[in-house]
């Protein structure tokens, strides 16, 4: 005779609201979501699971809160910054999915159980995107700034995203650790999406409406707005340095190298006297050139040093994607010899015509470029010599792990 098979419990949705000084908004939020009940159970969701985080409110949104039996609210004594309250709410959270959405009604809670279709459905953080097409009634300041923060995520984390910021998401339970550590302030929601692409979890973005917020906004444009560029740089240098060095380092070569055919053009055409642009475009060429190859340098240096760190070889670079069958960086030995040889070569042969009597002033802008070649050679040698060590020694520490 068959056993009885035994009902299993179904998903459940918790969902965080951090909230700081939201009485206009709070009461309505939590009816919206508490009336979630009944479209998440015929998604087979069990929930939701509503907790607000109050983050220090001086108002009366912690007592209109206490009003609703069915939600659990956790108080800070002190306001700590929109990240740290939702990190409190998501630690105290118990469903298989965890979302959050915002206390100021400005986004639609009736939309969670799409957001969670789209997480049963395999995705392991769900945006709902506002940058998509669908209604908005966001500030225009506002909009550009999302716009340049996901274009800047995107460019960063190699995978497009339109709404790197969005405050309504829905996140699986066991994603939730490899997005740590998160930021307290506003900038936790473009740091948890860009963790998530360098962690590779599947991030998928639902379109969704916004409205105008009620109650009084948080969002300093320009001090938040620095911050979160600050904080977007200094997380992919967490798991992608090359792409930020290595981008400022392409950009100074660049830079001397139109600087330096457009003096080889200049002089082609007859031309002996720079002027002060000219000597000043020399001295840029300079700068750009050497630290331009430093800059490069160090960005692959601090990728082999954060491979060891995670135990794993190498999966990012400059443009996401190798471009040569051999990583640029294995290149660095023969191109540093040869350009501190070719300088070597240019200043002695700059040198000789000027012991010859030919007059210093044809020959200063030799020299000066022996010197760039020379030094921009003298780094590349000294970053081979580097990078081959590290890579020694990662190749050591996978066959270390191994056994």
């Amino acid at each position: 005779m068959d056993e009885p098979s035994l009902a299993t419990e179904p998903i459940t949705l918790s969902v965080v609201i951090p909230a700081l000084n939201e009485e206009v908004a709070i009461s309505g939020i939590l009816q919206r979501v508490l009336a979630l009940r009944a479209p998440l159970a015929q998604a087979g969701i069990g929930g939701p699971e509503v907790i607000v985080v109050d983050d220090g409110s001086r108002d009366r949104t912690g007592e209109i809160v206490k009003e609703f039996t069915d939600v659990s609210m956790i108080r800070h004594g002190e306001n700590r910054g929109y990240g740290a309250a939702l990190k409190t709410g998501l630690a105290r959270a118990r469903g298989e999915l965890i979302g959050f959405v915002d206390a100021d009604g400005t986004y639609p809670p009736e939309l969670f159980p799409r957001l969670c279709a789209v997480a049963l459905d395999g995705a392991d953080v769900v945006i709902g995107s506002r940058m998509t097409g669908t209604p908005t009634q966001m500030p225009l300041t506002r909009r550009i700034g999302n716009r340049f923060f996901a274009h800047l995520v995107t460019l960063l984390g190699s995978h497009a995203v339109r709404d790197c910021a969005s405050g309504m998401r829905v996140i699986r339970r066991s994603a939730l650790s490899r997005l740590y550590p998160l930021p307290d302030g506003l900038n936790f929601t473009p740091i948890m999406s860009l963790r998530a692409l360098h962690e590779g979890l599947r991030l998928v973005e639902v379109p969704i409406p916004y409205d105008r917020r009620l109650g009084r906004s948080k969002l300093n444009v320009v001090r938040d707005g620095w911050r979160y560029v600050q904080s977007i740089l200094w997380t992919t240098l967490g798991y992608n340095p090359v792409r930020v060095f290595g981008a400022a380092g392409l950009g100074g070569v660049v830079v001397a190298v139109l600087v330096g055919l457009g003096v080889v053009a200049a002089r082609l055409q007859g031309v002996t006297h720079l002027g002060p642009w000219g000597v000043a475009a020399i001295f840029a060429a300079l700068v750009c050139g050497v630290s331009g190859v430093s800059l490069f340098g160090l960005g692959v240096i601090f990728n082999y040093l954060v491979s060891l760190f995670h135990k794993e070889r190498l999966r990012w670079g400059v443009f996401g994607r190798p471009l040569l069958s051999r990583p640029l960086e294995r290149h660095f030995g023969w191109a540093g010899f040869t350009f501190g040889g070719g300088g070597a070569l240019l200043a002695t042969v700059a040198l000789s015509l000027g012991i010859r009597g030919w007059d210093v002033t044809r020959l200063w802008l030799y020299l000066v470029g022996s010197a760039l070649l020379m030094l921009v050679g003298l780094q590349l040698v000294i970053s081979w010599v580097v990078v081959r060590k590290l890579d020694e020694l990662a190749e050591r520490d996978a066959r270390t792990g191994d056994k």
